[in-house]
């Protein structure tokens, strides 16, 4: 890109040396600079970049955005300095990939809970009615049925996801269903992404350790939706929980159409006589155009939620009917790690979760109770270097079930032992078991289960691995589970 026009993007700079021609790509990481790049100082919470300009122009950087003065050699490199490299990165990401969200209907998803879900089944309704996709959020990134990278976090950083959108732009995709989380929003994350629709799931106690008060956390969700802004081209719709307690608070704070869904209270899209079966949902939905009958392989009432949350979502946008989106619901599949069955050996109904929240403990337990023929077993873990509060929290929610083990999802550089005595704090009974090593934790549920008990291992979902210090360790809750059942009950 031509390198006059990208800076011009920067209103307040100052320049040192002259501009090179060209700029090829743009990086934060010293060690992804090439050639006719340019590299932007961010202070993070460990590195700061300003410390690496100089690998980053041995790597071929020709071009350096920081905030005060750096050891550069101009003749190698010009510098430009800003007052702040995290709002200039945003500007400068937007320019050079030429703003592919303003091309693009994208369906952006926050709260506590239900996001992958939500935005999972979002992307699922737009293919089915034959629209060009991409899925963008803790699973990774998708364009149509192809999985093109994981993500480490569920809202990637503001490079990445201009790239992501550049990339989607590029091969087609008109509609981009993205996951939008607490930190992305609080960090800048999403600066420059023109969202078209924004829903709200839920919110409930979690990353307090980060943002300090429930009051916080609401006010870094509600930027998604006070950021809204009518254009004349392009109108916003904001999609709301009317039964959660935050909904005034977010409705109060946002200056587009509002549509809402529930279940208790009166809602524009509304899901009454539910009925909830070992293998799927039915409901009856009614809406602004009638009531029709609805059935989801998904179980229990928090995934009615976050079917209400998709069909709202994607019928104030799109020209799709209702008879439509409720026949694509039938076959909108259960996303992995989220309440999903392992087709086991022994007898046993084993889920796999990433209810990582008490209140997401909670739902998934209670959907699993109608169906419970023997004992109910729970592994339920927390993560080290995170939010202690939540911990006693967790096992308090767990303790509905008849057997506990209280285990660890990733240990960071924490002790496990204080990680483990902060859950035991929790539990109201004594059928429990801590167990430090997840792998070990899993098994023991297995081992200690009988036929036609019902097992959930929650905290993790799909994720490939455990964080142990600064290491990241292979490590899927379902490949482990598939492996002890078939080890310990291998002829049934």
């Amino acid at each position: 890109m031509n390198t006059y026009e990208l800076i011009s993007s920067l209103k307040i700079k100052q320049q040192i040396g002259k501009l090179p021609n060209t700029i090829s790509s743009i990086s934060h990481n010293s060690r992804q600079v090439d050639d006719n790049s340019l590299f932007i100082c961010i202070s993070g919470f460990t590195v700061d970049g300003h410390n690496f300009v100089a690998e980053a122009v041995e790597n071929g950087a020709s071009c350096i955005v920081a905030e005060r003065e750096v050891n550069l050699d101009t003749n190698k490199a010009t510098l430009i300095i800003v007052p702040d490299t995290n709002k200039a990165i945003a500007t400068l990401a937007a320019t050079f990939y030429k703003h592919p969200s303003h091309n693009l209907t994208i369906y952006g998803v926050t709260g506590t809970n239900g996001k992958t879900t939500v935005t999972t089944i979002i992307n699922h309704l737009l293919t089915d009615n034959e629209l060009s996709t991409a899925l963008i959020g803790t699973n990774g990134f998708q364009i149509n049925k192809d999985i093109y990278s994981s993500s480490n976090n569920t809202t990637s950083d503001v490079l990445t996801n201009q790239h992501m959108l550049y990339e989607a732009k590029n091969q087609g995709v008109t509609h981009v269903a993205m996951e939008v989380s607490s930190h992305g929003l609080e960090q800048g994350r999403l600066w420059g992404i023109d969202f078209t629709v924004a829903t709200f799931t839920n919110l409930s106690h979690e990353h307090l350790d980060y943002h300090g008060s429930m009051e916080e956390y609401a006010a870094t969700k509600v930027q998604l939706f006070s950021s809204l802004a009518i254009q004349p081209n392009k109108q916003k719709i904001a999609v709301l929980n009317r039964d959660d307690n935050w909904y005034e608070y977010f409705q109060k704070r946002t200056p587009v159409q509002i549509v809402s869904y529930g279940i208790y209270e009166q809602a524009d899209f509304r899901a009454t006589a539910i009925k909830y079966y070992k293998d799927r949902t039915s409901f009856e939905l009614l809406t602004p155009e009638g009531s029709f009958q609805v059935q989801t392989k998904l179980m229990g009432e928090f995934n009615v939620y976050n079917v209400l949350a998709a069909i709202a979502s994607v019928y104030v946008k799109e020209s799709i009917p209702l008879t439509d989106l409720v026949k694509s619901i039938e076959g909108t599949p259960t996303p992995p790690g989220r309440m999903e069955k392992l087709e086991s050996s022994g007898n046993r109904h084993i889920y796999i979760d990433y209810a990582h929240t008490p209140d997401a403990l909670t739902k998934a337990i209670n959907s699993l109770l109608p169906f419970k023929q023997n004992k109910l077993i729970v592994v339920v873990g927390t993560g080290g270097d995170r939010d202690k509060s939540i911990r006693p929290l967790l096992a308090k929610a767990a303790s509905v079930a008849d057997y506990v083990i209280l285990t660890i999802n990733d240990p960071r550089h924490e002790d496990p032992n204080n990680i483990l005595q902060d859950l035991e704090n929790g539990m109201l009974h004594h059928q429990y078991t801590c167990l430090e090593n997840r792998k070990e934790a899993i098994r023991e549920a297995i081992n200690y289960s009988s036929p036609n008990d019902i097992i959930l291992i929650a905290g993790k979902g799909k994720e490939p691995y455990q964080i142990i210090k600064n290491k990241k360790v292979a490590h899927n809750d379902a490949t482990i589970a598939l492996e002890c059942s078939n080890e310990l009950f291998p002829n049934i």
